[in-house]
């Protein structure tokens, strides 16, 4: 047995911390600790879509588009997401999640456990108090009733924010957004020209004007605080009757929007005595915000109910027409089984009508930390 003296154990220390900068600190020191796959036992799904992954380049690139997933689950469990890559064949390229400014705080692990599976992090972030509409779908009444008592918040209305009332929380997530040091987007108070949502001008007290004001102080914050990582999703509701009001005068402008989206299912509301195509339902709605701004379009919201036995057959229809819509350049699954079960991995007919439809060319994309949103068509 060796004698440990002074100078071998100093040899050995060295030795001990060598191995240490090696197999713990090096292969980590790009990003926080405990954020990383490793950390959390996490195996990225596409490993050559990571974001730790080299290159670039603009995603998504001409000429193709990017699919993408919500679930019910988020960042805190990927076993849908799992199931819906197992139904489609392939990867998503962007996630998309919710939280509200009632509970939520920033947390950096959510974004990088979507970044460490090679999804872009969209964040639909929502100014109201989430639970008073679950409580309010717990009484049992009708549908426009709980509409009525959930967007009725007056804590959150829009001049609220415009005035600065919530800039400590809003510069809190900036600060966060801004420390990821890669692209994300944020997808802000989504269907805002419906009147279900304490942030919709037509509900909660709100005026004319007040959305758009609202919007740009929340972006101008931001941008102040550095957060240029940012890709911010302006997204409506799509109009199936004149019930629904329409855009004008909602619309921040293209200096404060990066992508423009749209939100509409088939199964649901007006969807469902008869057959309505995607362009039936998104056609129109796409048309009003095309006269008002060319940036890339992203349907921010889609699904389909099995009506009629017509959901793959939805599906086929609809991604054979989105390459006729100019600047088209994604489109996100709701991956819930919620009032209606939209998912594809609940319908073999429709996993196989939707692998079809995404293992062409048109959707063989990577997003990686390094990639670029597009701007423009």
């Amino acid at each position: 047995m060796l004698r440990p003296t002074a100078p071998r154990v100093g040899l050995a220390l060295a030795g001990l911390l060598l191995l240490a900068y090696a197999f713990v600190v090096a292969p980590g020191a790009w990003r926080d600790p405990g954020t990383g796959a490793s950390a959390h036992g996490r195996v990225p799904a596409t490993p050559q879509a990571s974001a730790s992954a080299p290159g670039g380049g603009l995603f998504p690139p001409a000429g193709q588009a990017f699919f993408g997933v919500m679930t019910d689950k988020g960042p805190h469990d990927f076993a849908p997401v799992d199931r819906f890559v197992e139904a489609a064949g392939r990867a998503p390229q962007v996630m998309l999640f919710g939280a509200d400014w009632a509970s939520a705080e920033f947390d950096r692990s959510l974004f990088d456990r979507i970044a460490d599976r090679g999804m872009m992090p969209m964040l639909g972030w929502e100014p109201w108090d989430h639970t008073v509409d679950l409580a309010a779908r717990r009484t049992g009444l009708a549908v426009r009733q709980i509409d009525r008592i959930r967007a009725t918040q007056p804590d959150y209305r829009l001049d609220r924010i415009a005035r600065g009332d919530f800039d400590a929380y809003l510069r809190s997530w900036a600060e966060g957004v801004r420390s990821l040091g890669y692209p994300v987007a944020i997808r802000f108070a989504h269907e805002m020209n419906g009147d279900w949502y304490p942030w919709c001008e037509r509900a909660n007290g709100n005026r004319p004007g007040d959305y758009v004001r609202a919007w740009r102080h929340v972006h101008d914050l931001f941008a102040r605080a550095g957060a240029t990582n940012v890709t911010w999703v302006w997204s409506p509701n799509a109009r199936w009757d004149k019930t629904t009001a329409g855009l004008t005068g909602l619309y921040p402008g293209d200096d404060y929007v990066d992508w423009v989206g749209v939100t509409g299912y088939y199964g649901t509301g007006a969807f469902t005595k008869t057959y309505w195509s995607f362009d039936q339902i998104f056609g129109p709605t796409i048309a009003e915000i095309r006269k008002v701004t060319r940036r890339p379009l992203v349907v921010t919201e889609t699904g389909a109910a099995d009506t009629a036995g017509r959901k793959a057959r939805w599906i086929r229809e609809t991604f054979g027409s989105l390459p006729r819509y100019p600047g088209l350049i994604g489109l996100i699954w709701f991956e819930v089984d919620k009032e209606q079960d939209w998912r594809i991995a609940g319908s073999p007919a429709a996993a196989t009508a939707f692998a079809e439809a995404v293992g062409g060319e048109r959707y063989d994309v990577t997003w990686s930390a390094a990639s670029r949103p597009r701007a423009g068509p």
